[in-house]
């Protein structure tokens, strides 16, 4: 064996300077976005139980957590609204005085240089918790009625543009909603105001923790019938590309870490910014091992954003967005 070959990988890693000069994949936290979940109220922290560290905030204190990102140099957070009334038709979502205009409106008045993003989609504020206006099929099953569903959405984006949202994020999975959403800011006076759509999103077993978050767990059924086949690679990159002819700006793979394939391939096939969702079950999971002794969290929760930022992501929507700012900053 040549022991000069053999040897000069490793010269590189030999200490931490040597190895952050030859780092191939920078995290910063200009990457992160924060997920934040608001609900009507003042003076409210309800500590989420399935996700340690995370709260449920009402606008004041939304905007106290917003402040603190802001002043750690998180750029952005997406808002995710839980109102004091849900119907079946999540009217809710698009009620100009609804829980996220609300937010919005106090999260820009304390940092308005934070990117605000808001979350499209009616899960939160049907009282079935679906994502859409369910009606029954050909089948006569109770399923969510697409165009229905679209009209309502494009509604509600436009509800949050006018409260002053910076960016609309429909995570749906509604067959032409971007394009329903985009013509809708479009038609209103927001032509520059930019959709980050939840293009492939999978119908995924690890968004427990979130549903109790949002209070929005499906009463009946699932959602399999609108969210993609955890088995489907090809279909994930028609589903961007179709978003894209639509007019998204960004497109985002949800969840992260068992789609780190579909990101790489997004990333190879499409020259526009991505975006991927480190969910709270991928958090939660962390959390828990972490309790146990386990694992490390701090180094375990840098090293899987790295790997989603490896794998093509310039954004990365996770719970870990207020620590990560501050391990990054050390």
């Amino acid at each position: 064996m040549n022991l000069h070959l053999s040897t000069r990988l490793r010269r590189m890693r030999r200490n931490e300077t040597l190895r952050r000069m030859a780092r191939e994949t920078r995290l910063s936290v200009d990457n992160l976005i924060a997920p934040l979940f608001v609900r009507p109220g003042a003076g409210v922290r309800n500590p989420i139980a399935s996700m340690p560290g995370q709260c449920q905030f009402s606008p004041d204190t939304l905007a106290e957590e917003a402040r603190a990102l802001a002043d750690l140099g998180v750029p952005a957070v997406i808002l995710f609204g839980i109102p004091d009334r849900k119907d079946a038709e999540g009217s809710g979502a698009y009620d100009p005085d609804g829980i996220i205009p609300r937010a919005v409106a106090a999260v820009k008045a304390a940092r308005p240089d934070l990117c605000v993003i808001t979350d499209v989609c009616l899960c939160e504020y049907t009282d079935h918790g679906h994502c859409g206006v369910v009606r029954p099929n050909r089948d006569g099953v109770q399923d969510v009625d697409n165009d229905a569903t679209v009209d309502l959405l494009a509604r509600e984006a436009l509800a949050h543009a006018r409260a002053g949202a910076d960016m609309v994020a429909p995570s749906d999975m509604m067959d032409g909603r971007v394009g329903a959403i985009r013509d809708a800011l479009d038609a209103h006076g927001f032509a520059d105001l930019p959709v980050m759509a939840y293009s492939a999103k999978f119908a995924s077993a690890f968004y427990g923790p979130f549903r109790d978050a949002a209070e929005s767990p499906p009463q009946f059924g699932d959602r399999r019938s609108y969210q993609m086949d955890p088995a489907n690679a090809r279909e994930a990159l028609r589903e961007i590309a179709l978003d894209l002819d639509e007019g998204a700006d960004i497109v985002m793979v949800k969840p992260a870490l068992p789609y780190l394939d579909i990101l790489r391939a997004a990333a190879d096939t499409f020259d526009i910014p991505l975006a991927a969702y480190n969910v709270s079950g991928e958090y939660a999971m962390v959390k828990a091992a972490a309790a146990n002794g386990w694992i490390e969290e701090k180094r375990a929760a840098l090293e899987m954003l790295t790997g989603i930022r490896r794998a093509g992501a310039q954004m990365i929507l996770t719970y870990w967005a207020k620590d990560a700012a501050g391990w990054l900053r050390v």
